[in-house]
């Protein structure tokens, strides 16, 4: 190969670089000024339509717990018209405001369907829990061998196992939990809750754990279920069997820079990345997406059936 074709190529790639370096940075200055304009705008439609504004994350101080378990990615995404506007006191809220919410409503964005709303229903707080025996019913006097506990992943549901795993499971002497995770599926969402770690477990405990008097178990988890199952086996070491994971996040500690520039760096190629970008970094963007997404998810899921001629089904 020629030395001009090698510096061409260079220079075609140098090129292409600045090129996209450019558009990413005007493309996400635009973004920053519409999530910044979006904070006010849901904050005066939430004093509109529910009488009390909800508090957002993205000018509020981290609450720390005693485990320090509080994502950074709640509280450390910039944004330089957000800083901006900070500055001249013109910032909504804090999250610890003391305006009250009543915790078993849906709000005005979200859906209002049987399924969607069904955990409002609950005066006890646990999880949507759904529980498959595979014990022959003559021997259903005795105990079941084994338990085992299966946790979904992110954007999923206990469906992810109950129209999979459960449906083809033939094994005799099982008993399988799949639940719904705090804010997921048909379990309660709280708006008070920071959803960590801790309040994950807790309520996988609360739910499963206790009312059903597991002496021992197994856990089965997927994608961000993986931590949950993680930190459910090291708090239960003494009682869990075994842990199965099925596509668990990995990052190595030795990186450097923010867990959020590192899994969700604000880049436009490729178009998962984009995407990934803009619902990690933008919480009020994200609310439009799930707005037009989620709120209205039974068109979609009629649209598809009417391209696919198949029913998706609520994973």
């Amino acid at each position: 190969m020629s030395h001009l074709a090698i510096s061409t190529k260079k220079w075609a790639r140098k090129s292409g670089t600045a090129i996209h370096a450019a558009l990413s940075f005007t493309i996400f200055f635009f973004l920053d000024l519409t999530d910044a304009i979006l904070c006010f705008v849901y904050e005066l439609l939430d004093e509109v339509l529910e009488g009390n504004s909800q508090s957002c994350y993205c000018n509020a101080s981290p609450r720390t717990t005693v485990e320090n378990e509080v994502s950074e990615t709640l509280f450390n995404r910039r944004n330089v018209f957000r800083e901006f506007a900070r500055k001249l006191k013109l910032s909504r809220r804090m999250v610890n405001s003391k305006k009250t919410h009543d915790e078993m409503t849906n709000r005005w964005s979200d859906c209002g369907c049987q399924t969607c709303s069904s955990w409002t229903k609950k005066e006890d707080g646990n999880l949507h829990v759904v529980v498959k025996d595979s014990t022959p019913q003559e021997d259903s006097v005795r105990e079941p061998l084994e338990d085992v506990i299966f946790i979904h992943g992110f954007m999923g549901s206990s469906y992810l196992w109950t129209e999979t795993v459960f449906e083809h499971f033939k094994e005799d002497r099982y008993r399988l939990f799949a639940v719904d995770l705090l804010g997921f599926g048909e379990s309660p969402k709280p708006r008070d809750s920071l959803y960590t770690l801790k309040d994950h477990v807790e309520a996988i405990e609360r739910s499963v754990v206790k009312p059903y008097q597991l002496g021992s178990f197994h856990l089965v988890a997927h994608s961000m279920g993986c931590l949950v199952a993680l930190a459910l086996a090291a708090k239960h070491s003494t009682i869990v069997k075994s842990v199965t994971l099925v596509a668990p996040p990995y990052f190595s500690s030795s990186l450097e820079g923010s867990v959020l520039t590192r899994i969700a760096g604000k880049r436009l190629w490729p178009p998962l990345a984009f995407g990934t970008a803009v619902m990690s970094w933008y919480e009020h963007v994200g609310r439009c997406v799930c707005f037009i997404v989620c709120k209205h998810h039974k068109i979609w899921e009629w649209l598809i059936k009417l391209c696919t001629g198949r029913f998706l089904g609520r994973y």
